[in-house]
């Protein structure tokens, strides 16, 4: 891995020297707009829409649109002058539960590396979040952008995962909200049965990308000029189930099912009812 960013963990009066990588990476197969006949890479120009010539990239600056087609144009010494006093600092700010921040604030996760002679106060602070069970609230600029941030332990390593502010967060406002619905027991109980029937421990590695491999498999046989077999349908499409209730037993049976498990012993007669009167 190559170090993205370098600067220092500001802990109280300590400073913890650190480097900055990248703790993800997109596995997305990525192609070239190219000619159909001949292959040729597309390419495209710089050019202005005013005079119509192509601009060079010494020429390009930052524009922002104020309305009725004016433009205020910034320049580098414009952004050159703006306050961002953490440019090569992680300021520690305080120090939270981690289940009070929302998840839907994170935005990317990067491995913080200690560098020089930090490795002890590096070791130092992840002992201690890992005691107080913990994340510390950082702020941190990264690429000309101050960003709000959280510091915790994985595997032994301080994750740095920057966070989305406030204001980026979107609010909802969906209609069916200020509807009154509701929802009958026996349908919440069978709802419940089929969380139980299909819960279990996330392990990461259970998953795959079936598309990305798919598009691999179309990519080599072009390469090895085979023939490419489209694969059959395994599962065909569910019938639609008469109502609410009959489509949540059906998925708990289909869960169990699955698994290997026998049916399930009878529902309480209440559900068992409900059931009956919904169909």
């Amino acid at each position: 891995m190559r170090a993205i960013w370098k600067g220092a963990v500001s802990f109280g009066l300590v400073s913890i020297a650190v480097k900055l990588y990248s703790a993800t990476e997109e596995k997305d197969i990525r192609f070239h707009q190219v000619h159909r006949t001949d292959g040729g890479r597309i390419k495209y120009k710089r050019t202005c829409s005013v005079d119509g010539e192509e601009v060079t990239y010494d020429d390009i600056a930052k524009g922002y649109d104020i309305g009725g087609g004016e433009m205020v144009i910034l320049t580098d010494e414009d952004f050159s002058e703006l306050p961002l006093t953490t440019s090569r600092a992680i300021d520690v700010l305080q120090f939270v539960p981690a289940d009070e921040i929302d998840p839907i604030m994170f935005a990317k996760a990067y491995y913080l590396e200690p560098e020089g002679q930090a490795a002890k106060p590096y070791v130092l602070l992840r002992d201690a979040l890992r005691d107080a069970d913990r994340v510390a609230i950082v702020k941190i600029a990264i690429r000309q952008r101050e960003q709000l941030a959280t510091l915790r332990v994985r595997d032994d390593v301080l994750v740095l995962n920057t966070m989305l502010w406030p204001d980026e967060v979107r609010g909802v406002d969906f209609g069916f909200l200020d509807e009154d619905i509701e929802t009958r027991p026996a349908e919440l109980a069978m709802a419940s049965s089929l969380i139980d029937s299909m819960a279990g421990s996330f392990k990461p590695d259970e998953f795959t990308d079936n598309y990305r491999a798919a598009l691999q498999e179309v990519i080599d046989a072009k390469v090895e000029g085979r023939e490419v077999v489209a694969p059959e349908e395994a599962d065909e499409e569910p019938a639609a189930a008469v109502d609410l209730m009959a489509a949540l037993k059906a998925s708990v049976e289909r869960a169990k099912a699955a698994r290997g498990e026998t049916s399930a012993k009878p529902a309480k007669k209440t559900a068992k009812r409900a059931a009956k009167k919904s169909a």
